[in-house]
């Protein structure tokens, strides 16, 4: 993986996290930085899914139907994180 390809994993990380975290309803206290890294592993894995079911992920422009899998998988992990990250008590001065 080159540099660019770092680069690019980070920034459609980052906005596939934020528009994961705009579609749930509700407040999600978990830290931006999680939230990339929910975006970026769900980038990963929706395309993977996208691959799998038969959704071409080569082409010229962009890849509305993969986008739309990495964003549905997005949105279950950062459902599943923001549970998992409340219900531990973290960034709210220890365990309830």
């Amino acid at each position: 993986m080159t540099i660019t390809g770092i680069i690019t994993a980070i920034v459609v990380g980052a906005i596939i996290g934020a528009l994961a975290r705009l579609i749930l309803p509700g407040r999600q206290n978990i830290p931006i930085w999680l939230t990339i890294v929910v975006g970026i592993v769900a980038a990963v894995i929706g395309t993977v899914l996208a691959r799998a079911v038969g959704i071409s992920t080569a082409t010229s422009g962009i890849d509305w139907l993969e986008l739309l899998v990495q964003l549905v998988v997005a949105v279950i992990g950062v459902a599943l994180v923001a549970g998992i990250y409340s219900r531990r008590g973290v960034g709210h001065g220890g365990r309830h």
